[in-house]
C-alpha cells in the first residue's frame, strides 16, 4: 500500500471501538454464564435423578422381596404410585412386566443395565429418548426370587443439555436484549469518560506532559512535547538562519553594487579602478565562500535528516590526512604570521575522507584566523587510551569566553564579529564541523581560556 493510499484511509474511531468492545464483552459474559449455569444445572439434576432412581429401585426391590413368590402382579401393585417406569425382567431377558406398556416387549437381555445387573448385581445406563432434547436414565437390580433370577429396573425421562438449552432460550434472548441495552448505555458513558481527557490534551499542548490523564499516554505525550519543541527550535533556527544569510549577503552585495556603480558611471578615477575591482573580487570571493558553506550545510542536513551515512564511507588514514592538511594550510598560517606544526601518529577511522578533510581544514582555519602574529597552531592525531582515534587542534590565540563556548558551533555565531569581518570568515565553519562529527558519530570536546588559547578534540568511535 502506497503512502498516498494510507493517507486517504480514514482513521478508526476509538470511541466506537471502545463501545463495541464493551458490548461484545457483555454479550460474551452473558452467553458464557448461561452456558456454564446450564451445564452445571444439568449435571447436578441428572446426578440427583440417578440417586433417586437408585434409592427407589432399592426400596421397590425390598418390598417386592417381602411378597415372597416372585409374581409380577405384586410389583404392579407397588409401582402404581412411584411416577417412574418400572420393569420386571426375567433372567433370560424376557419382560415380565412394564408399567408403561401393556403390549409384549422385545427381549431386554442386550440392554446394558440388564447385563450389568446380571453380572454384578446392579447396573445403570442413559439412553437418548425418541423425543428430541430428552434422555432416559435407568437403574437395575438383580433379584433372587422363588421364581428364579429376575431384574428390577426403574427409569425416568429427563431433559438433556439440548432440552435445557431450549427451555432457557427465551431467557437467554431476553437477557441478551437487556444486556445489549445496558451495555450500550454503559459503554457510551464509559467511552465518553475515557476519551474526553484524551481530547482535552490537544487544547493544552504547552503543558501536555503535566496533564496526561493516563500513565499509558506518558510516552506519547513526551514524544509530542519533544517533537513540538524541536519544531519550534527548528523554526527559530530557520528564521535566524534566513536573517543571518540575508545580512551576510547584503553587506558584500552592497559593496559590489557600490563599486560597480562608481565604475559604470565614470565617477571612479582611472587610478582607482584596479582597487575597486580588487574589492569587488574580494567581496565576490566572500560571497562564493558563504554560498559554498551554505550548500554544504544543506547537504549535511539532508543526510542527517534521512538518517543516512556519509557517501564513500571507508577506512581513512588520519595521519596521512593530518600531514596533507598541515602542508595545505601552511601558506595561510605564514600570511597570518602563525606557526603551524603537526604530530601525526598512526590512527584509522571509518568515514568519508572528503568530509574529514573539510572538518580538519575548518578547525585549522579557525585556529589561524583567531590567533595573534607570532602564535602557533598544533595539529595532532592518534589513538587515545580508550582505543578511540582522535583529531586535535590546539592554538594559543585569543580564546573563547566561557559563556560563548556552548554556542560557537551554532550557525553564524561569532565571538568577535569585528575580527570575523576582518579575517573573512563566514561564521559557518564550526557548524560544518559539528554536522560532520555527528554523521561520523564522533564527540567534540572544547577547552578554551580567554587570552590563553583553545583546544578542540574530535574523538571517533573505536573501530570494530
Amino acid at each position: 500500500m502506497s503512502d498516498e493510499e494510507r493517507r486517504q484511509i480514514r482513521p478508526r474511531s476509538m470511541t466506537r471501538r471502545y463501545r463495541r468492545g464493551l458490548i461484545l464483552v457483555g454479550v460474551l459474559c452473558v452467553v458464557a454464564t448461561l452456558t456454564a449455569a446450564t451445564l452445571l444445572f444439568q449435571r447436578s439434576y441428572t446426578g440427583h435423578v440417578d440417586r433417586y432412581l437408585q434409592a427407589l429401585c432399592t426400596t421397590l426391590s425390598d418390598a417386592y422381596r417381602l411378597a415372597g413368590d416372585g409374581n409380577a402382579d405384586a410389583l404392579a401393585d407397588l409401582a402404581g404410585d412411584t411416577g417412574v417406569r418400572c420393569t420386571l425382567i426375567d433372567g433370560d431377558g424376557t419382560v415380565l412386566y412394564d408399567s408403561e406398556s401393556t403390549a409384549p416387549l422385545t427381549n431386554h437381555a442386550d440392554r446394558p443395565e440388564v447385563r450389568q445387573a446380571l453380572e454384578s448385581g446392579a447396573g445403570s445406563s442413559t439412553r437418548q429418548s425418541q423425543t428430541m432434547g430428552r434422555e432416559t436414565h435407568y437403574y437395575a437390580l438383580r433379584l433372587d426370587t422363588p421364581a428364579g433370577t429376575q431384574i428390577l429396573r426403574v427409569g425416568e425421562e429427563v431433559d438433556n443439555l439440548w432440552g435445557l438449552s431450549a427451555d432457557t432460550l427465551p431467557l437467554l434472548i431476553g437477557a441478551l436484549v437487556v444486556i445489549l441495552l445496558g451495555a450500550g448505555l454503559l459503554s457510551a458513558w464509559l467511552t465518553r469518560l475515557l476519551v474526553q481527557p484524551i481530547n482535552r490534551l490537544a487544547e493544552n499542548l504547552d503543558t501536555i506532559e503535566a496533564d496526561v490523564p493516563y500513565e499509558e499516554l506518558i510516552p506519547l505525550a513526551r514524544t509530542v512535547q519533544t517533537d513540538r519543541k524541536l519544531r519550534e527550535n527548528n523554526e527559530t533556527m530557520r528564521r535566524e538562519f534566513t536573517a543571518n544569510v540575508s545580512h551576510e549577503l547584503k553587506t558584500p552585495l552592497t559593496s559590489i553594487s557600490g563599486y560597480a556603480e562608481l565604475i559604470e558611471t565614470g565617477m571612479a578615477k582611472s587610478a582607482d579602478v584596479p582597487a575597486f575591482a580588487a574589492r569587488i573580487h574580494k567581496e565576490a570571493k566572500r560571497m562564493i565562500a558563504l554560498v559554498s558553506d551554505i550548500l554544504q550545510l544543506s547537504e549535511l542536513d539532508s543526510t542527517q535528516a534521512a538518517r543516512g551515512t556519509p557517501p564513500d564511507m571507508g577506512p581513512v588514514d588520519l595521519a596521512a590526512l593530518v600531514k596533507e592538511i598541515a602542508q595545505t594550510m601552511t601558506v595561510n598560517a605564514r600570511k597570518a604570521y602563525v606557526t603551524l606544526q603537526y604530530d601525526a601518529r598512526p590512527a584509522t577511522v571509518e568515514g568519508c575522507r572528503d568530509q574529514l578533510v573539510e572538518l580538519t581544514t575548518n578547525l585549522c582555519d579557525n585556529a589561524i584566523r583567531y590567533n595573534r602574529p607570532g602564535g602557533h597552531v598544533d595539529l595532532r592525531c592518534g589513538v587515545g587510551p580508550d582505543g578511540c582515534p582522535y583529531l586535535e587542534v590546539e592554538d594559543n590565540g585569543i580564546g573563547i569566553p566561557q559563556d560563548s563556548q556552548s554556542r560557537v558551533f551554532e550557525r553564524f555565531y561569532r565571538v568577535d564579529r569585528s575580527r570575523s569581518k576582518a579575517t573573512g570568515g563566514t561564521g559557518l565553519g564550526l557548524a560544518i564541523v559539528k554536522h560532520i562529527a555527528l554523521l561520523h558519530e564522533a564527540r567534540i570536546d572544547l577547552q578554551s581560556q580567554v587570552g590563553t588559547g583553545t583546544t578542540i578534540r574530535v574523538t571517533f568511535p573505536q573501530k570494530n
